[in-house]
């Protein structure tokens, strides 16, 4: 049997626990976004990215959408995506998911002239101590993460009561992996961050996402809270502003922003990849979202 598209999943994911919200939404947001393919006349199936059993040849073009593991499996993830990247269309495309999986994007971000969180990178192997690093970046209060990470996977605050604590697993990380610090942005705890989503290069819709009280990490899974958002048109047209300065074709993405410890709109990130993209408080997004695809598709 042969598809137009393959929306993606995560094997976890991919059959529905009623019992489970987790489940509930993941498989509302993914049936809006099936649907709406459907809608366009599309033959759609919905798989694990790491199906074992199925022949990816068997498909037209791959849509991402919840796969949520491949960072943890970042290897394994790469080398599929460099076996399916040769046979079928993507969206986003490999080179973009490539270029976005790695956080040394902000720089490119940065050099367009969009105002982006400050961010000092620490390359792989790099010698120092967190301590060290913190020193050069003179940040008292500071968030260490993965450049390629995701849902705040070893993601930590930072602090002088808290260093110590953290260099063993800094020692370890540097080891394997590159890793960033940014200042941490205090409106994070009384404003959030706010989410907008940015379909075929035009504004959708927007959420606001803040912790829970204690924490520090907005995402649902570590307890923080999703709530609807009216976005202004400054943020609107720096959200779009944001996607322009891709170097790449961009069906969809979610423009992670804060006001920044100055008062300024500023990026946190871009997500391209696999984003959430809260299609339950805009379903109607999903239909632009599946008609940017066959748009893209007709022009093959």
């Amino acid at each position: 049997m042969h598809f137009d598209v393959v929306v993606l999943t995560k094997q976890t994911l991919l059959d529905l626990d009623p019992t489970d919200w987790y489940s509930k939404q993941v498989h509302q947001e993914d049936g809006l976004v099936v649907a709406a393919l459907q809608k366009q006349g599309l033959h759609v199936t919905r798989k694990a990215w790491d199906d074992p059993d199925f022949d990816w040849q068997q498909t037209r073009s791959i849509l991402f959408r919840t796969t949520w593991d491949y960072f943890d499996r970042y290897a394994e993830f790469s080398l599929w995506l460099k076996k399916v990247a040769g046979q079928i269309v993507l969206f986003n495309s490999a080179g973009l998911i490539d270029w976005n999986i790695d956080k040394h994007y902000l720089q490119w971000i940065e050099e367009k002239g969009i105002n982006v969180v400050n961010t000092h990178y620490i390359e792989k192997g790099d010698a120092r101590t967190l301590a060290q690093c913190l020193a050069e970046s003179s940040w008292a209060d500071a968030i260490l993460k993965p450049v390629i990470s995701g849902s705040a996977r070893h993601t930590y605050r930072t602090r002088p009561e808290n260093t110590q604590q953290l260099e063993c697993i800094f020692a370890e990380l540097i080891q394997q992996e590159a890793m960033l610090l940014q200042p941490f942005q205090h409106a994070i705890l009384h404003q959030g961050e706010i989410s907008l989503m940015v379909i075929d290069g035009q504004f959708s819709h927007a959420i606001r996402k803040t912790p829970q009280a204690g924490d520090f990490r907005a995402q649902d899974d570590h307890g923080g809270s999703v709530h609807p958002h009216t976005a202004t048109i400054e943020e609107q047209q720096f959200a779009e502003q944001a996607v322009a300065a891709v170097p790449f074709d961009v069906l969809y993405a979610r423009v992670d922003i804060i006001r920044d410890n100055a008062g300024q709109l500023a990026i946190m990130e871009l997500e391209m990849i696999e984003p959430e993209l809260f299609f339950r408080y805009k379903p109607e997004a999903a239909d632009n979202l599946a008609s940017g695809l066959i748009c893209r598709l007709a022009q093959l």
